[in-house]
């Protein structure tokens, strides 16, 4: 019985079955002249992008990795010339300079250079500052630049034999964001340093994207929830039961506020007449979405898959600079930093054989457009597979379970958006109940698909409506009978906190930041410790509420959603020739130093307000204890500092075991936080649910947690399993794996 990677290499691309190991079938014509000595050299940014090339490429090509960038603007001072036109000062990254030396080299021993960093701004910066290093050692060598939206042997060849030049005006788009966000990044920063604690940071956008967290936060607290009843009843018919919902009482929309309504409410009912008075079925037509974004992706991924937009892009360049599966490694996606939904010929091609082999009744008589936004830069396609012949189950033994979900995602929105649409039928019944009070009606309805179309290779993004629901069997003047009515307290719910997916979009809708930096503007956020996430939402702490105000009472410009989307466009117009960068900077720079020196002036320092006093004693020199703020969060700080710099973690509740005190650790690794005794390792007690401060069980002492779940939402549950307080089937997890000494 063959193997699965066996079956992959069947079913694999033809494109994809040359040597990718070796050459590529042709050189460009320019590599039969070079002497045997020399080689023509190929720089990209990471290290797995270069093993991958350099096996399509073969033994004529070196290919270097440059590990992003190796010149850059210095972390030590701002290093802008705002007197010279905003002349930024270039140096060497630093513990880059051994690399660089390596590169200019290599370059020197080559006979051409080809720059193939990616294909957006920072890529063509990169390209950029790497031909003006090398030049200056090689003056006379041929320096060119290459691109591409894949990595597969067809794309590099194409690349290679139709190299180009640089981009001048992506350049000074990338320079001038990179500008824009030192001006204001080192002039906000040192303020806040100096007015509220050290180590803070305010950026552009992230400023923004804390500012829509904080307001949506507001909402949050000051909702009040509405108590409402629904009520539903099982009826019976000859051939089983079912149960339909109440959609209108008295000829209304039912209202029903208080447990007294509802009981009146079934009172009239309960001995009603109940006769099916209408049947209804409806059609519609379900068309395919299109094939990913970076924010759609990110969207989905955070929806369906868990991951946050940091692990989303992580895992998504794994599979685009190349992952081996089994016969070489093979880029297996597309670019993934992209806003554009455009697919290329080839791709559309390639996609619509595999579908008429194997759906033929559902491949469409013309290829699927769908309109790019306005917004777009439609600088790359849409992220889909490099070979639409690698199906999820052929490669999934060859990725990491991580790799295997977003690719499957990947491959399942693609090929479906070439598909003929899905036909789905709603049959909805109506149950007309004749009371005494008034009369009431019911409603059930179930859907079933009558063609599958595109649902057809939808597995891991398959929802509710491609598996239908029961539709009872009844026809209209049916007589049935009440067996049961089942009233249900419920709550109106208030405005959802930002997760990662709605704060990627919300971003994208405002026209704030670009596919690049959505999941980087998330993580300094959470770095800084502005926010946190509590079961996959993002909350804003106190800092970050307390900078987020700050910002918007004297920076309230810096901090406009409408104002940023409006520098993004600017930064549009630098990158298609339609505005010159120094001038769009001068607009921003005049008017936003003279703010930050009168602010700088004018604003009273609010340093230490942070601080909490404690009952805590040092155990090293006997001075109270201070509850501080730091990167991390909160942490208990000696006094005496800086003559005495004793620091521990803030006791969360008292261990069941030994009695010391539980404290927030983190496991090896991945960093998970978990909750531990400070004894360890005399005592290996922790818990997986974070301690409730000062709430302890009444029944048994030990310590309630606060614990999560969908059907429940946010509770509390006693940490003993042996005590019944609060508890449901299944304790929570008290444990010893994976505690870090």
């Amino acid at each position: 019985m063959e193997t699965k990677q066996a079956a992959a290499k069947k079913t694999a691309h033809p494109k994809a079955a040359e040597k990718t190991s070796g050459a590529v079938k042709k050189a460009p014509k320019r590599a039969a002249k070079k002497s045997r000595t020399q080689k023509i050299l190929v720089i990209v940014e990471s290290p797995a992008k270069a093993a991958t090339i350099e096996k399509y490429l073969g033994k004529d090509y070196s290919v270097k990795a440059s590990m992003g960038h190796l010149i850059d603007l210095p972390k030590s001072r701002i290093a802008i010339d705002v007197e010279r036109n905003f002349e930024p000062e270039y140096i060497t990254v630093r513990g880059r300079a051994k690399l660089l030396k390596e590169i200019q080299g290599e370059a020197k021993k080559s006979e051409e250079v080809l720059l193939a960093s990616d294909n957006d701004r920072e890529g063509e910066a990169i390209a950029w500052h790497l031909r003006r290093v090398i030049s200056v050692k090689n003056q006379n060598l041929p320096i060119k630049r290459i691109a591409f939206n894949e990595i597969t042997p067809q794309a590099i060849r194409d690349a290679v034999s139709n190299p180009s030049v640089i981009d001048e005006y992506k350049v000074n788009a990338q320079k001038a964001r990179r500008v824009l966000d030192r001006l204001v990044g080192y002039n906000l920063s040192p303020l806040l340093w100096k007015k509220v604690k050290n180590g803070l940071s305010a950026g552009r956008v992230q400023s923004v994207a804390l500012r829509l967290i904080c307001e949506r936060e507001k909402e949050v607290e000051s909702f009040i929830p509405e108590e409402y009843w629904s009520v539903e009843a099982d009826f019976k018919t000859a051939k089983g039961h079912f149960r339909a919902q109440l959609v209108s009482w008295r000829g209304k929309k039912p209202e029903i506020k208080s447990e007294e309504e509802v009981e009146e409410l079934i009172a009239a009912m309960k001995d009603s007449v109940c006769v099916v008075s209408d049947i209804r079925e409806t059609e519609k037509t379900v068309r395919p979405r299109p094939p990913f974004t970076t924010s759609q992706l990110q969207q989905t991924a955070a929806n369906r898959l868990g991951f946050t937009s940091k692990k989303t892009m992580q895992v998504a360049q794994q599979l685009y600079e190349g992952v081996d599966i089994g016969q070489g490694r093979v880029g297996l996606i597309s670019y993934m930093r992209t806003d554009s939904v455009r697919i290329s010929q080839l791709a559309l091609g390639e996609v619509r054989d595999w579908i008429g082999k194997n759906y033929p009744g559902d491949l469409p008589d013309e290829a699927v457009e769908y309109a790019v936004g306005k917004k777009a830069q439609d600088a790359h396609e849409a992220i889909r597979p490099t070979y639409v012949t690698y199906t999820p189950d052929n490669i999934k033994d060859s990725l990491t379970r991580d790799q295997i979900r977003l690719y499957t995602i990947i491959w399942e929105r693609f090929v479906a958006c070439q598909m003929k649409a899905a036909k789905t039928k709603t049959i909805s019944v109506e149950i007309t109940a004749a009371a005494k009070g008034g009369e009431g009606v019911f409603r059930v309805a179930g859907t079933r698909v009558i063609e599958k179309g595109f649902y057809q290779v939808l597995k891991l993004l398959a929802t509710r409506d491609e598996k239908g629901s029961a539709v009872p069997q009844v026809k209209t003047g049916d007589k049935l009978s009440v067996e049961k009515f089942h009233p249900e307290q419920h709550f109106t719910q208030g405005p959802a906190r930002y997760t990662d997916a709605s704060i990627v979009k919300t971003l994208e809708e405002l026209g704030i930041g670009r596919p690049s930096t959505y999941a980087p503007t998330i993580s300094v956020l959470l770095d800084r410790y502005y926010v946190t996430r509590s079961n996959k939402q993002l909350v804003p702490t106190l800092l970050g509420r307390m900078i987020s105000d700050m910002l918007g009472e004297y920076f309230p410009h810096v901090i406009d959603p409408a104002f940023t989307a409006a520098m993004e466009n600017k930064l549009d117009e630098v990158e298609e020739n339609n505005i010159l960068w120094p001038d769009m900077i001068r607009e921003f720079w005049e008017p936003f130093k003279e703010r930050v020196d009168e602010v700088g002036k004018t604003l009273e320092s609010c340093k230490g307000t942070l601080d909490e006093p404690t009952d805590y004693v040092c155990e090293k020199c006997g001075k109270p204890l201070v509850k501080k703020l730091g990167r991390y969060g909160y942490f208990l700080a000696c006094s005496g500092f800086p003559d005495c710099k004793t620091t521990r973690s803030i006791p969360l509740a008292k261990c069941p075991r030994c009695g010391g005190d539980v404290v927030a650790r983190k496991t090896r690794g991945r960093g998970k936080e978990f909750y531990g005794c400070a004894n360890y390792p005399e005592c290996d007690f922790i818990s997986h649910y974070k301690p409730l401060v000062n709430q302890s069980c009444p029944k048994c002492g030990w310590f309630l947690v606060e614990k999560y779940d969908k059907k429940n939402g946010t509770h509390k549950v006693c940490i003993n399993p042996g005590c019944d307080y609060l508890h449901e089937e299944e304790a929570p997890d008290i444990t010893t794996e994976g505690a870090e000494s």
